[in-house]
């Protein structure tokens, strides 16, 4: 059976565990290889060398740093315990996004999983949160989810996608899921219009979206909405769907905010991103 190689970014918080009960969740059926990574916040002028010494540029402590260099090291072996010696740790320091996009691109994973507190009003337009910005800079799927999913079972999966041009995308996890858990899918397409008057053309490019894919087990669905973010909630009450899929261009910031992003912080779904070609 193939391997998952995930990736577990953590600050040892109870969103942290909620992200390692999922890919358990996952480990059910798919057989996994689970890393744990900590990322110590510090400017670029701290380094640290391949023995684990700290260098800095004179202007911060280098004691104070090895400190919390010292207690993210037991907290990562405490992990080990808890969890088992099968995982893996790892230490980084730097930013804390870009460490975690990068370590998972040249570790070569295949998913991310994080837990997310959320974002709303004001916090959400200044900074929004890791898990958002990982998901916008990661070419590597980012599985996000705000509360315990331990009792979940996958049964619907909904793949949220503008099917007006149908092509091949990188769906590799989505299908790796589809066949551990042989869920029914439900692609969904979000019109601002009436329905009626492009249901056959967007049922037909779903249609020539699923072949294009590989996709045989599947279900067509289209709602109207104001916007994406609405009309994934609006579905999802009304059908109650275990798991969401979305893809994202990744031009997020300030000015704009996907609608990935956007379901990221605001919904108590389970929640893979990934890029769209």
């Amino acid at each position: 059976m193939e391997t998952l190689k995930i990736l577990i970014p953590t600050d040892f918080s109870v969103q942290s565990e909620f992200a390692y009960l999922m890919v358990k969740k996952l480990e059910e059926k798919i057989n996994t290889e689970i890393h744990f990574l900590h990322v110590l916040a510090v400017p670029d002028t701290v380094t640290m060398d391949s023995s684990g010494k700290i260098n800095t540029c004179g202007e911060i402590d280098v004691a104070y740093i090895e400190k919390q260099k010292e207690i993210a090291e037991r907290q990562l072996a405490n992990l080990k315990t808890l969890y088992g010696s099968a995982i893996n740790a790892h230490l980084l320091l730097g930013k804390t996004t870009d460490a975690i996009v990068d370590f998972a691109q040249s570790a070569k994973m295949d998913l991310v999983v994080m837990g997310t507190k959320g974002a709303w009003g004001l916090k959400e337009k200044i900074s929004g949160t890791a898990t958002q910005m990982v998901a916008r800079k990661s070419t590597i799927p980012v599985l996000s989810l705000m509360c315990d999913r331990s009792d979940l079972t996958i049964n619907h999966l909904l793949l949220v996608h503008d099917f007006s041009n149908p092509a091949a995308e990188n769906l590799t996890l989505m299908h790796k899921i589809l066949k551990a858990f042989n869920p029914t899918l439900h692609l969904l397409q979000i019109v601002s219009g009436e329905v009626a008057l492009v249901k056959t053309t967007i049922e037909l490019n779903m249609q020539q979206f699923a072949n294009l894919n590989s996709i045989n087990k599947f279900e067509c669905h289209i709602i109207s909405d104001k916007d994406v973010e609405n009309g994934v909630i609006h579905f999802n009450q009304m059908n109650n769907m275990d798991m969401i899929c979305i893809g994202t261009h990744g031009k997020g910031g300030i000015l704009h905010q996907s609608a990935t992003e956007k379901l990221i912080n605001h919904l108590f779904k389970p929640i893979i991103s990934f890029h769209l070609k």
